[in-house]
């Protein structure tokens, strides 16, 4: 849960803060894009990777590697002093992520039985919610009272004890090192067009238009790439995702609701912060405090319920009900505006955020009891794969839906102004920058908090069919029960069987042998030998 924590806080803390990071160390837009862009593609793509050498190697090493990673591009981001530093330091940063936010769900599936892996998949959630949700208010308090540079730098000392405790405590038995061919095709084409895709989705609408030569191509080398690893993938002996894993339906439907579940969980954390700063006129502090209902609906729905589905193996109807409250969660977003009471949207965001809470880890949890052991590694890091790839995706959608129905609310606000008020929005606003409330007249203030509000409600609205999508996707998983042995002692049984299976074969051998040379019973030689010879004319 360190490991986990650690990862996830990394990437939510320095939100609140990066606009004046990339400032100071004199960035463009572009820059801040890539500044994000890079940490989310790098742990979209090294996800996988984590997870395919977690079943061919020792995970307790990687899991170390992983943090350790982790440790050195946090102080190196910490120290950057110029902007291609910092865009670097948080590649490698979320390269490291991707193994611990993988590697985590996959020791603890080594260590503890999937019937009780649904409370301490409840105990994942509520790190998940706190670092998720606590981590912008963490940033805001840290660079206002320490600068932002201690948002790097505050996450080292959590991962250098998870690092020590991990050392001291966690004790996996020795996995025997598998021979196995490396899919480097598969990995290169699934990292680049991964990558080609997410870049895509995150520049287009700003640094280009979504139907121009641009767009085209990147979109053509994308699809282009994707078909080539699918291609791949089907004929490589040891494929880095095995798409036979696909044929199986609760897996598939897990994947589907774990990308649907994805926008929600990942737009949650970007949008309610604006609506809080642009319809309220908080500030990043005030806006961390404001979203504590949806951590505490995610952390109480995640650890209650994990400990229902522990104590009584069902988790069917739990799963349902939390996509059920995800819907609602969402649609009661989709009503709000500037004018909706703090009361109301909090509201709203603890039923959504229990919805979340009841989903997210117990998805991960009902494939790690369907999915063969030996495929465990690669089944949890791709189903976390398809959850950061859909959240990526789905936000930046959600983003440009936000960005081009801003233009038309601003003027339609601005017309109801005087001439005067018209001339000073347009010279304030000129730059097209997300503008600071705290600095616009009060008339300029009032239309651009009501044509955000009603803005990013839209946003939630628009993200309802998801949370359907999620909901259904949910009701069409197999009820089965959930095993009581963990993936170790699976493991272990199944070498067993296969010994014993081997030595029984061997004494019927042995056997057949014996009474073949005392002429009781004709040996396996000797009866395809006599096979033979009947066959002869």
């Amino acid at each position: 849960m360190l490991g986990m924590f650690v990862s996830m806080l990394a990437s939510t803390v320095v939100s609140s803060s990066l606009p004046l990071i990339v400032a100071e160390l004199g960035g463009s837009q572009t820059s801040y894009t890539w500044v994000v862009t890079a940490t989310l593609l790098a742990t979209a793509v090294s996800t996988p990777l984590w997870g395919k050498f977690a079943d061919l190697a020792n995970r307790k090493v990687l899991f170390q590697a992983a943090i350790s990673l982790f440790i050195v591009a946090s102080l190196i981001a910490g120290f950057a002093g110029d902007v291609g530093v910092l865009i670097a330091a948080r590649t490698v940063q979320g390269i490291g992520a991707g193994g611990l936010a993988a590697l985590s769900q996959i020791i603890m599936a080594d260590i503890v039985s999937p019937r009780e892996r649904g409370r301490y998949a409840g105990l994942f959630g509520g790190v998940m919610a706190v670092a998720t949700v606590g981590g912008p208010l963490l940033g805001g308090v840290v660079t206002d009272t320490f600068g932002w540079r201690w948002n790097f730098f505050i996450a080292a000392p959590v991962a250098i004890i998870a690092l020590v405790m991990i050392q001291l405590t966690l004790h996996l038995p020795h996995r025997e090192p598998k021979k196995v061919s490396i899919d480097y095709w598969g990995i290169a084409l699934i990292s680049a067009g991964v990558s080609t895709l997410l870049i895509w989705v995150t520049l287009a609408g700003s640094q280009f238009a979504w139907a121009s030569t641009t767009s085209y191509v990147m979109v053509g080398a994308a699809a282009a790439l994707l078909i080539g690893a699918v291609v791949v993938e089907l004929v490589v002996p040891d494929p880095l995702i095995p798409l036979d894993m696909f044929k199986d339906r609760t897996f598939t439907f897990a994947v589907i609701g774990s990308a649907a579940i994805g926008v929600t969980m990942f737009g949650t954390s970007v949008f309610l912060a604006q609506y809080m700063q642009l319809s309220h006129g908080a500030t990043p502090t005030q806006s961390g405090l404001l979203t504590i209902p949806m951590m505490g609906g995610l952390l109480i729905a995640s650890t209650t319920f994990g400990q229902v589905i522990s104590r009584t193996g069902k988790w069917k109807a739990i799963m349902v009900s939390g996509a059920t409250l995800a819907v609602i969660g969402s649609s009661l977003l989709g009503t709000i505006d500037a004018d909706t009471s703090l009361v109301q949207v909090g509201i709203s965001m603890f039923i959504l955020g229990a919805g979340v809470g009841m989903l997210m880890q117990n998805l991960v949890l009902v494939v790690q009891n369907r999915i063969e052991v030996e495929r465990l590694g690669v089944a949890t890091s791709t189903l976390t794969f398809f959850r950061t790839i859909g959240g990526t995706i789905g936000v930046s959608l959600l983003g440009v839906a936000l960005a081009n129905s801003l233009p038309g609310r601003l003027a339609e606000g601005f017309a109801t102004l005087s001439a005067e008020d018209q001339a000073d929005a347009a010279r304030l606003l000129a730059s097209g920058s997300v503008p600071e409330i705290a600095q616009l007249p009060d008339s300029i203030a009032s239309v651009v908090e009501h044509a955000y509000g009603a803005g990013i409600g839209h946003v939630f609205l628009l993200s309802v069919p998801l949370a359907i999508v999620a909901f259904v996707a949910v009701s069409l998983l197999p009820n089965a029960r959930l095993g009581t042995q963990t993936a170790i002692e699976a493991e272990r049984q199944a070498a067993q069987r296969a010994a014993e299976a081997g030595a029984l074969e061997s004494e019927l051998v042995e056997a057949e042998l014996g009474l073949a040379a005392v002429g009781a019973v004709p040996s396996r030689e000797a009866e395809a030998d006599g096979a033979e010879e009947a066959d002869r004319p």
